[in-house]
């Protein structure tokens, strides 16, 4: 069944009404705040803990949880909220259409996730690229400091909270929450080692809790329609609903906010105008952004778009940004770009990922050509053994698996270029 529209919490999401404060309280956007925050903090971390939210920026850890992990009472530093506007994963694009057409959502979303947290200030970390995403961003938080939103005695809860917006400089490895944190603070973007965790020394040595954009701008909707309402979509431990990023070979490449768990055929079929030439002409999909292992189409068929299911095909949801390749890409070359771009973005502090994503990178450029040895396939398979889990943030990961995807699913492909450029028949599928 689809997600019915008085069900969305994006109304906005293609920028058919105007992005501005008025036309977002239209909408519904702060409508009884104050009344959140009057029934306290325990009430709205355990109220975004029944509905079951985890994050929407790729990990997927449940929302709650982390926000209960900042201290209940302060030791005289202060807390920050800091939210992940970073979107620099390949495939993605829903944050942006979030900030550009929807920002109070996000505003709101601040408000009530830092006062859940005895945040005295939220910094907004968006991708530099994004600029005129900034520029609306700033407008936005102007509005809400005007209406009396923001600031102090913020929306009239008796609380005060001072929301800033940070112009990244194009860094993907500034999407990890600690490198976010160190490029905040003025410094080189690069992953602190953990613990100690944000939650207890993060911006400034101060606790601090990072968030994605998506997963903070639905919480005041969830807080309006309870719990239970949210909760209601999607599997078990997979709930609510989902912006998914729709782009490749398909008729209609869109962003939709549809529900958890919807088939992934059905999402392609129904919002995105099908796969380009048929669903038979389907080759295979990245199902969350570029740093998830690929599935091919004969999974395709029936796998449900949310965490665990995605998980027990080896793969992820990610960023849901579904990359959809038909049978006209050449795979192996598609997966050598994202190998590139891992190489380009990696920030050079751990060994295996300074050293491993430029060796896979010159490994697929040979794949790619057929200039290499069969058992070569097994070494660069093992390569992304030694550098999977073995550096400090999941950048090393990220570079691993959509070649561990390739192998796993299109090993024949690589072994019939290097046959053929070596001019020797493949062998019979029986052999």
């Amino acid at each position: 069944m689809a997600l019915s529209d008085k069900d969305r919490i994006f109304t906005n999401l293609y920028g058919t009404q105007p992005w501005n404060l008025q036309a977002a309280q239209m909408r519904g956007d702060w409508d009884g705040t104050a009344g959140f925050i009057g029934k306290g903090r325990d009430w709205v971390i355990e109220e975004v803990k029944n509905s079951g939210l985890r994050g929407r920026g790729g990990a997927g850890f449940p929302t709650g949880m982390k926000w209960s992990f900042m201290p209940k009472q302060s030791d005289g530093r202060p807390a920050y909220l800091v939210v992940n506007a970073d979107e620099s994963e390949p495939g993605t694009c829903k944050d942006r259409d979030i900030i550009r057409h929807d920002p109070q959502k996000l505003i709101e979303g601040c408000l009530i996730a830092g006062f859940a947290m005895n945040a005295v200030a939220g910094y907004i970390y968006i991708r530099g690229e994004y600029y005129n995403e900034a520029m609306v961003l700033e407008a936005a938080i102007d509005e809400a400091y005007e209406a009396g939103l923001l600031g102090k005695n913020a929306a009239g809860s008796g609380y005060d909270f001072d929301l800033y917006v940070h112009r990244g400089a194009g860094a993907y490895i500034c999407g990890e929450e600690t490198a976010l944190i160190e490029s905040l603070e003025g410094k080189k973007g690069m992953p602190r080692l953990k613990p100690p965790f944000p939650a207890a020394v993060g911006l400034y040595g101060c606790p601090t809790t990072v968030n994605n954009v998506e997963t903070i701008a639905v919480v005041p909707t969830i807080l309006r329609r309870g719990a239970g309402w949210f909760s209601g979509f999607g599997r078990p431990k997979n709930a609510g609903t989902k912006v998914f990023c729709i782009s490749g070979h398909v008729n209609k490449p869109c962003n939709v906010e549809a529900e958890m768990s919807i088939p992934l055929r059905e999402l392609i079929d129904r919002y995105a105008g099908g796969v380009r030439g048929g669903w038979d002409n389907l080759l295979a999909v990245i199902p969350g952004g570029s740093s998830v292992p690929l599935l091919p189409k004969h999974i395709c068929d029936d796998v449900l778009m949310d965490f665990d299911a995605l998980r027990e095909h080896k793969s992820g949801l990610g960023t849901a940004g579904v990359i959809v390749m038909d049978k006209s890409t050449d795979v192996v070359r598609a997966i050598a770009r994202l190998a590139h771009f891992y190489k380009h973005e990696s920030c050079g502090q751990c060994t295996p990922c300074r050293e491993g994503t430029g060796w896979m990178k010159r490994v697929m450029d040979r794949m790619v050509r057929g200039e290499a040895e069969i058992e070569e396939i097994d070494v660069l398979e093992q390569v992304t053994r030694q550098v999977e889990g073995h550096t400090i943030c999941a950048l090393g990961d990220a570079a691993a698996w959509p070649i561990q995807g390739l192998i796993r699913h299109f090993r024949p492909e690589m072994e019939r270029r290097i046959l053929e450029r070596q001019g020797r028949p493949m062998p019979l599928a029986a052999e």
